[in-house]
């Protein structure tokens, strides 16, 4: 099974990629270098704005395509998480179903996770012999409930992932889509080079000393202020009405 990804362009400044390999969508070979093929053409647009990553029917991602992996190439997987991680407009993981072993890593990669209430994680790394998320997971959820996690293997329900705070929110199935792409656009309708900036320096936060995060957020700080964009906010603010960003 090869799979396909599907695009959607709900509205103007916002895609969908939905991963469509049944009954667990795992991404093989193929199916990773369209998603990073896919992933170059929404960062080269500069209309679009943010980013939704879902799964088709039970599962969200099941990580590498198992049944092929033997003589598979996995190196590109690794790139493909580290473009996600790198993509220059936020990235959002609705997490509709099974997010098992490498499908916790892409994600993890993402920059906000919101789940389905028939959402169930595992990070399966123990449970196959290997170690996946051991880097990402530890760093966003701590490391009490991230080894609770690592290092069973067992699947855990939405709401505990709510708790663990690896997801910002859950939804009835039905909804989840609908939610993702109103935050989509809502993270859409705020000043496009500022949302970067923010994506950039917020990334790399945890990594610096406070003397270079300051000297980081300083250097956005002067190319932003000299954007439209700001200009227009500003205006927008005092005339009491809704900016107009251009991403300018």
């Amino acid at each position: 099974m090869s799979g396909t990804i599907h695009l959607e362009h709900p509205s103007a400044h916002v895609c969908v990629l939905t991963l469509d390999n049944p009954p667990m969508n795992p991404l093989g070979g193929a199916m990773r270098e369209t998603f990073l093929k896919l992933l170059d053409e929404v960062d080269s647009s500069a209309d679009l704005r943010c980013l939704v990553v879902t799964g088709e029917g039970r599962a969200f991602c099941t990580g590498a395509d198992l049944t092929s992996i033997g003589g598979e190439d996995l190196s590109t997987f690794g790139r493909l998480l580290d473009r996600i991680e790198a993509s220059r407009i936020p990235v959002i993981a609705a997490v509709n179903g099974w997010c098992a072993g490498g499908g916790v890593e892409l994600a993890l990669c993402c920059d906000i996770r919101i789940a389905s209430t028939a959402a169930g994680f595992i990070c399966a790394g123990v449970n196959m012999g290997m170690i996946a998320s051991a880097y990402r997971l530890p760093r966003l959820i701590g490391q009490g409930p991230a080894k609770a996690m690592l290092l069973t293997g067992l699947p855990h329900d939405a709401e505990t992932a709510l708790r663990f705070g690896l997801v910002t929110a859950v939804h009835p199935p039905e909804e989840l889509k609908a939610a993702a792409i109103a935050l989509a656009e809502r993270i859409a309708s705020r000043a496009p080079l500022s949302v970067e900036a923010t994506k950039r320096v917020s990334g790399r936060a945890i990594d610096l000393a406070p003397e270079e995060a300051n000297r980081l957020t300083n250097k956005e700080i002067a190319i932003l202020r000299a954007s439209s964009d700001h200009k227009e906010a500003v205006a927008a603010f005092r005339a009491r009405r809704e900016p107009i960003f251009t991403r300018s």
